[in-house]
């Protein structure tokens, strides 16, 4: 019960101030939604789901490998960073030059390809930032990731409204994230630095190899995942054009949302507490999954609901009656939401007790099923077609990771002896962290030190 308080507490510290973080998120999308208009949104959205492709290369899993070791054996997280760094630094250039590659054998405009190799360039920096971040996770000291990441979002929203005030286009929009990139990393490195661990001079190439191996299933499985989110807007873009991908997409940034502020959030409380109970053969392992489990389900089916019925007003209220054609496919993608707030937390358990490979499989042939739905709906349904690939791809997901958790945990896996128990524990240690933080003294820096 000690840990499910803990849990859910800071569970309240992490998304009581993500909240803020993933708003000023949707304020930028918004932003820059209605000021370059469908067709300029579309190549905006483009340039980051082409860079997001070859991000991975960037970190090849190391990020999350560092959750789950440093939180194990925190005693040598100096080692880590050292290591990881330098092995990040050799990541990087490769991925640089195939983005290069990449775009300069593809015939796009010029604004189009500056803005992918300064979109490149931060989703780089970006890297580095989530790995200085795998540290706050290890230590559960989430508070300081969401700390970053407002700051981050608050020069991006600053610096688009100078640079759509002065008259800029794509370009510098694009800009705007790169430069509070390196601002976020410099101030991440700081705390890091300060607080958790410190670099020195000393490399270990057996200990970076061994990690590397030990993490490509993890970056194979973000490979896929990249492969799956993003390619249906490279897709769209080649087949229907940019107005296209930006309806799609205006639908499509809305799902990503509610995901991460709702699975992410949890995923991420829940994955060193899961990675240290199977270090330690901790019995509670399976009790954190089951509760976990509960409180995603309800939570996103609840949201399902409510968008699904209110998607046409949210549509008008965020992009405006521009993007009216929108509605449709955010009907079908909410749901796509409710699937991964229930599969996250199951690959989040695989993660944790060292099952990666069959994530990274599961995931592979995810990415196949997503191409093949798309390649034959895309041609014939355009945008709508893109949605119910989705949805289908989502679901074959979780059917696969669901089914590997219960079998781990030898669950029944009845859906409602999942749903049932133990809930009352889940009530309890919710209104206890509530009355908590409705403390009128208590703040999140505060509970974290």
């Amino acid at each position: 019960m000690k840990t499910l308080h803990s849990a859910i507490q800071n569970f309240f510290s992490l998304a009581s101030t993500n909240f803020l973080s993933k708003i000023l998120s949707m304020v930028i999308i918004i932003i820059v939604a209605r000021y370059l208009g469908e067709n300029g949104f579309g190549k905006y959205s483009f340039v980051f789901a082409f860079t997001t492709l070859f991000s991975i290369i960037s970190d090849m899993g190391l990020s999350s490998l560092a959750i789950r070791e440093i939180s194990r054996h925190k005693d040598i997280a100096n080692k880590y960073l050292t290591n990881f760094i330098f092995a990040k630094g050799i990541l990087s250039a490769f991925t640089f030059i195939f983005i290069y590659i990449a775009m300069n054998s593809l015939k796009y405009p010029n604004d189009t390809m500056h803005a992918v190799y300064i979109a490149g360039a931060y989703v780089i920096t970006d890297s580095f930032t989530q790995f200085l971040i795998s540290f706050f996770r290890a230590f559960e000291k989430m508070v300081y990731e969401t700390i970053i990441r407002t700051i981050e979002k608050v020069i991006i929203l600053i610096l688009i409204i100078g640079f759509i005030y002065s008259g800029f286009g794509l370009i510098e929009i694009v800009s705007a994230f790169l430069i509070s990139s390196i601002v976020t990393l410099i101030l991440c490195f700081y705390i890091v630095y300060k607080r958790f661990a410190r670099p020195n001079l000393s490399l270990d190439s057996k200990f970076i190899i061994r990690h590397i191996k030990e993490a490509l299933p993890f970056g194979m499985t973000f490979i896929f995942v990249a492969i799956y989110f993003k390619i249906d807007t490279i897709m769209l873009s080649s087949m229907k054009g940019d107005s296209v991908v930006g309806l799609y997409n205006a639908a499509y940034n809305i799902l990503l949302g509610t995901d991460s502020l709702i699975a992410a959030s949890i995923a991420g409380v829940c994955f060193p507490i899961m990675s240290r109970y199977f270090y330690d053969s901790n019995p509670n392992l399976k009790k954190i999954y089951l509760q976990s489990f509960q409180v995603l389900f309800f939570s996103g089916i609840f949201i399902a609901i409510i968008i699904t019925i209110f998607a046409n007003q949210i549509i008008n209220i965020t992009y405006g009656s521009a993007y009216a054609e929108s509605t449709q496919a955010l009907q079908i993608l909410i749901w796509a939401f409710f699937l991964v707030c229930i599969s996250t937390i199951s690959s989040t358990l695989l993660y944790s007790v060292n099952k990666t490979k069959i994530v990274a499989i599961s995931t592979g042939f995810g990415v196949l099923l997503n191409i093949t739905l798309n390649l034959i709906l895309i041609p014939h349904y355009s945008l709508i077609g893109a949605s119910y690939a989705t949805v289908a791809t989502e679901l074959f997901g979780f059917l696969i990771y669901f089914y590997f958790s219960i079998k781990l945990l030898s669950l029944d896996c009845s859906i409602s002896t999942l749903l049932t128990t133990p809930f009352k524990d889940n009530i309890k240690a919710i209104s206890s962290v509530i009355r908590t933080i409705s403390n009128p003294n208590w703040h999140p820096l505060r509970h974290e030190k």
